[in-house]
């Protein structure tokens, strides 16, 4: 155990963040816990604790958005291949005819890797009141989106985009009448008791005037846009201006809890529980083979060939993502490990990328001792 809690204090040490917190479980059952370091990178700061939340950033893809839509699959509401036109008519302009909800989930649709809609919805904020982070600015967002050319023909090679997920999300929210948060939480989080893995919703704390509790959330970024050290609100400017829900940024969690829903849905994999069919787990994790050069899986990644964060130790059909705050889970599915490593890298500055060296280390310190 020593060795993965030197590799975790040495990114402390070495200023890859400013704490960390590591879940193991294997087989179903939790290994290892480790904390290291503080909540913040302010002196002073408190230590930081298992029960910390973080940011999850990306990790809201996998965990919240695509199991979300299995959902809606199982329940025979749209399938993998339908065109995102069955639901979004508008959509089909310039050529988007053909993007299936299979491209979007693979990131191989065509669209965008990201574009700064939050810059135009500050200057529409100008004129609008209480526009930023409102129904009617997410609104505006998936119109932009909507009137999207494609960078290259879908399916042709895979280039990770935020675009299709925030229309993945929208999905979601309009064949079930429900915001996604609402969804989730009704859906997926609830019914296996993961009350505290949730979206931070802004027009509800503004209509309310409650704010999260700051001492138990890990800040990130000091943000130069909003002029402030970011705490229990989303890190993502296009998740922030839509309100804090949405498709590709927006779930927040603690260690814990992302590492008991990978239990599930690897259990689910295997039979071992009803969250989710069997097969439809086996489909989501499936590589697309039909892209190529692609390791994306439904809503998923796989480790890369060379220098994968999930270190040189994990077997081929391991599965996971990674959040830009400093965020990842790997499922390592043939020794039936679930790695979750949660970081505020980004605090104070979101540029700090020492993390990238210290995460590969840390998983094949993992694998190691549990290997």
């Amino acid at each position: 155990m020593s060795a993965v809690r030197d590799v975790l204090e040495e990114g402390v040490g070495r200023g890859a963040y400013p704490g960390a917190v590591l879940v193991v479980s294997q087989a179903g059952d939790r290994v290892l816990e480790e904390v290291v370091g503080h909540r913040s990178s302010e002196k002073g700061s408190e230590p930081m604790q298992l029960d910390t939340v973080f940011d999850l950033a990306s990790l809201t893809k996998p965990l919240a958005t695509t199991l979300a839509f299995l959902v809606l699959v199982r329940q025979g509401r749209l399938s993998f291949d339908d065109r995102v036109t069955r639901f979004f008519h508008n959509f089909g302009v310039h050529k988007k005819t053909h993007v299936t909800f299979r491209h979007l989930l693979t990131h191989s649709s065509g669209l965008a890797a990201h574009r700064a809609f939050y810059k135009e919805a500050s200057k529409l904020a100008r004129r609008k009141l209480n526009f930023l982070g409102s129904r009617e600015a997410k609104e505006w967002v998936f119109e932009q989106i909507h009137r999207e050319k494609l960078d290259y023909s879908p399916g042709e090679k895979a280039v990770y985009s935020d675009l299709g997920f925030m229309l993945l999300g929208q999905a979601v929210e309009t064949i079930s009448g429900l915001t996604l948060d609402r969804f989730c939480q009704r859906h997926l989080f609830a019914p296996v008791g993961l009350r505290a893995l949730s979206f931070i919703d802004l027009s509800q704390v503004r209509a309310q005037r409650v704010s999260p509790v700051a001492e138990r959330i890990a800040p990130t970024q000091k943000c130069s846009w909003r002029k402030r050290v970011l705490c229990g609100e989303v890190d993502d400017e296009n998740a922030w201006a839509m309100g804090g829900v949405a498709g590709h940024a927006g779930l927040f969690g603690a260690a814990r809890d992302v590492d008991a829903l990978g239990r599930i849905v690897e259990g689910a994999s295997l039979g071992e529980n009803d969250f989710l069919p069997r097969e439809l787990v086996e489909q989501m994790w499936e590589v697309d083979t039909g892209v190529p050069g692609s390791t994306r899986t439904l809503g998923w990644d796989t480790p890369s060939p060379e220098g994968s964060s999930a270190g040189s130790r994990v077997s081929a059909r391991t599965v996971g993502h990674l959040g830009f705050t400093g965020t990842s889970l790997w499922i390592d599915r043939d020794r039936r490990l679930v790695i979750t490593l949660l970081t505020n890298r980004g605090n104070p500055v979101r540029d700090n990328d020492r993390i990238r060296e210290l995460r590969p280390r840390i998983h094949d310190a993992v694998l190691e001792t549990f290997g």
